[in-house]
């Protein structure tokens, strides 16, 4: 799992939901947040084994459910760093590990001691050479090496023989994602009490990102679908302006309602000069669905077939355009593409951004990026030069 999985629709309160395994490196980590927003559901999380166990341990207080040694481990601050779960895997297909984490290369040394094996200096100097390799190479292959070039080829040996009799010898995080599969099966596991859980810009804009409908088979951001009326419909700055009148009004905090106008005033101490967007810059809330209906009520079939037909164009250019990627769109390119959209001058931008709702240029910037494959796939087709790159 990562970064936004848990914002899932699908996770409804009654579920249990168990978290072993997490995506990093190329992609975020599942936030605290995340988990937090759960429990404070009421759904029941247990974790375990490798990213589970750790977010077990540090949110143990909150009501997440630990389970196995990695857990215990991390509970007790016999471990720290997560250093200690990684490991490499292919990057599609078998999902299977590829190298050793340090936790199984611990409890497999401590067997060996038991067994005599190896001594226990040996096995902390040989741990130590081990966690010396960098995760994604530690590899079978490089424990042999390490073996050999430490004097402690019995180890390998016997590891190998053992490993053979049972695939999963001492794989400690196999054995615990297993016992939390298990307790997530019992009967009595209490659920957390619900709360309340404070919301920030950053947790909104996070779960916006999870939110989407199914539209004609098709499933669509909705994030894309307000961004796209935003930077495409002329009149949208008039539909931003109404929902901050709204909003004004009827405060998602549950604060007093307060004409927008009103609240201008008394920003400004009535002096005037800055209109309502360039004072309010709300994160909206796009899992509420009146919300989004205010935001997309003049959006048209034409323009989601549009938002279709560009997801297409992202996905050819993944393809046939080495090294594309949303991210990777310059900032200068999009920076002048929005500029031509919306006929402004640099000068002007900021105010154009915030009248339709973006925090600032620079955010309109950074989100018209998910568009520019299909803005230069239409200025292609009309025998244009793709002056947007």
């Amino acid at each position: 799992m990562c970064h936004g999985d848990l914002f899932d629709p699908a996770i409804a309160d009654t579920d249990t939901v168990v978290v072993l395994d997490g995506a990093w490196h190329q992609k975020p980590a599942a936030r605290h947040k995340e988990f937090l927003a759960l429990l404070a559901r009421g759904v029941r999380v247990i974790g375990g084994a490798s990213l589970g166990a750790i977010r077990a341990a540090e949110l143990q207080p909150f009501g997440m459910t630990g389970v196995g040694a990695v857990f215990r481990a991390y509970l007790q601050g016999e471990i720290e760093g997560d250093d200690e779960v990684a490991v490499g895997q292919a990057p599609d297909g078998d999902m299977r590990a590829l190298t050793w984490p340090v936790v199984n290369l611990r409890h497999v040394l401590k067997l060996a001691v038991c067994e005599g094996v190896v001594t226990a200096q040996a096995a902390e100097h040989l741990l130590a050479a081990l966690r010396a390799v960098y995760y994604s190479e530690r590899t079978t292959a490089a424990l042999r090496a390490v073996c050999r070039a430490h004097h402690t080829d019995q180890f390998g040996g016997w590891l190998d023989e053992r490993r053979a009799a049972d695939p999963h010898f001492g794989d400690i995080k196999q054995a615990d994602a297993v016992e939390a599969l298990e307790v997530a099966l019992a009967e009595g596991l209490p659920r957390p009490q619900p709360r309340p859980v404070p919301e920030s810009g950053y947790y909104r804009r996070w779960a916006n990102h999870a939110a989407a409908q199914m539209v004609g088979g098709q499933r669509l951001s909705t994030v894309v679908r307000v961004a796209y009326q935003a930077f495409f419909d002329p009149s949208f700055p008039q539909v931003w302006n109404g929902f901050l009148k709204h909003r004004s009004l009827h405060p998602s905090d549950g604060g007093v309602s307060v004409p927008l106008q009103q609240r201008v005033k008394a920003v400004t101490g009535g002096a005037g000069g800055l209109p309502a967007h360039m004072l309010f810059r709300p994160v909206p809330d796009l899992r509420d669905e009146d919300t989004v209906a205010r935001l997309l009520g003049r959006e048209t079939p034409a323009d989601r077939a549009t938002i279709i037909r560009y997801q297409a164009c992202r996905e050819a250019a993944r393809r046939t355009v080495r090294g594309f990627s949303v991210q990777a769109v310059d900032d200068g390119v999009a920076r002048r593409a929005l500029l031509r959209l919306w006929d402004v001058t640099p000068e002007l931008l900021e105010e154009a951004a915030a009248a339709r709702g973006f925090r600032s240029g620079e955010d309109a910037i950074c989100s018209l990026k998910v568009f520019i494959a299909g803005l230069v796939h239409d200025q292609e087709q009309r025998g244009e030069s793709a002056d947007v790159r």
